[in-house]
């Protein structure tokens, strides 16, 4: 299939539709194989008798500094929240540090002090890097590459597939959703909203370890770029069948719910960098709760719907006064360069 643009766009890193039609034109139309093919946050991979998860990831956010955190920590937590929600624990990770020349070493060095002090914290160890120096005006600043590799247990194998999910099922999220998007956002354009909201940006590989501990899942993904809203319509068409949201249900800050009503922006379409999202059989519902809402991760921990058997392929949000909406995934570029 020919994509419709003749030219990269910002949209394509959305994590949306233009991201997804992307992958599927282009990149799996040259690259496919029966791994790469489950476009799963992580691959799966057998060596020997045992399985490994690997998955790599790219940070060029901007500003490289944002309330709750900077571009360093980010690092840590995406890659290690990519293995975590994948079943696995994560355990290596590498870093490489793309720098433009006159870069402030001061900074870099804050930003390496943070990505050292993450990692010890999510428990993984640094195994492996690399460093180039672009001139200046090539790169913005800094951007970093990562890759993770974590244990797989045999157990949690399935979990990234999304197999055996059925109506009725639950979907929790561990707190409130879209804070890290609208903290960069107010970071980077200045708008200088009196706002408290800051980043969500933390490693879950110790709560959701917690959670495998307790409870069997079907499924987790993280909703990072595409938000909520992307996450939810991927699984609703992958398992097709039908997923009903209670707006009522949604875990909001204050201070987001605000920022998006004056913006226009759907928080379901905003990125979150230490969110999960959970689907479990309705009867674990209450011991994964339990779990979540007892760890600092995971306090406004919420069942916000459940999967159906109506409208296969699509998420329906049931709102507050009894009406009905389909959300689809991030068409655009809401907010780009947003990890």
């Amino acid at each position: 299939m020919k994509m419709k643009e003749d030219k990269i766009m910002l949209g394509h890193g959305s994590g949306g539709r233009m991201m997804h039609n992307l992958i599927a034109d282009l990149f799996l139309k040259h690259f496919s194989n029966s791994i790469l093919n489950e476009q799963t946050d992580a691959a799966v991979l057998q060596i020997g008798s045992n399985e490994i998860a690997f998955t790599t990831d790219s940070f060029v956010i901007d500003p490289l500094f944002f309330p709750g955190g900077n571009i360093g920590k980010l690092a840590v937590c995406g890659t290690v929240n990519d293995l975590a929600v994948s079943g696995a624990e994560p355990i290596y990770i590498s870093v490489s540090f793309i720098l433009e020349e006159g870069f402030s070493m001061n900074e870099l060095e804050v930003i390496v002090e943070s990505l050292a002090a993450e990692a010890k914290k999510a428990g993984v160890i640094i195994v492996t890097g690399d460093t180039k120096v672009v001139n200046k005006g090539k790169c913005d600043k800094v951007f970093i590459n990562t890759a993770g590799i974590g244990r797989m247990k045999a157990e949690n194998r399935q979990i990234c597939k999304a197999m055996n999910i059925k109506p009725g099922d639950v979907i929790i999220v561990n707190g409130t959703i879209g804070d890290h998007g609208m903290a960069v956002m107010n970071a980077r354009e200045s708008f200088n909203f009196k706002t408290t909201v800051e980043s969500d940006c933390a490693s879950l590989n110790h709560l959701i370890l917690e959670v495998l501990d307790k409870s069997p899942v079907k499924f987790m993904r993280d909703p990072t770029r595409g938000g909520v809203a992307t996450v939810l319509n991927e699984l609703a068409e992958k398992i097709q069948l039908g997923i009903e949201i209670e707006e009522s249900a949604l875990p909001l800050n204050g201070g987001v719910k605000a920022m998006c009503e004056l913006l226009g922006f759907d928080p379901l379409h905003i990125a979150n960098e230490g969110k999960v999202l959970i689907v479990a059989n309705e009867n674990e519902a209450t011991n994964i709760l339990n779990v979540l809402q007892n760890n600092e991760l995971g306090l406004q921990s919420a069942i916000i719907g459940r999967v159906v058997s109506d409208h296969p392929g699509r998420v329906v949000l049931k709102n507050e006064t009894g009406g009905r909406r389909i959300v689809d995934s991030l068409a655009g570029d809401q907010l780009p360069r947003i990890c």
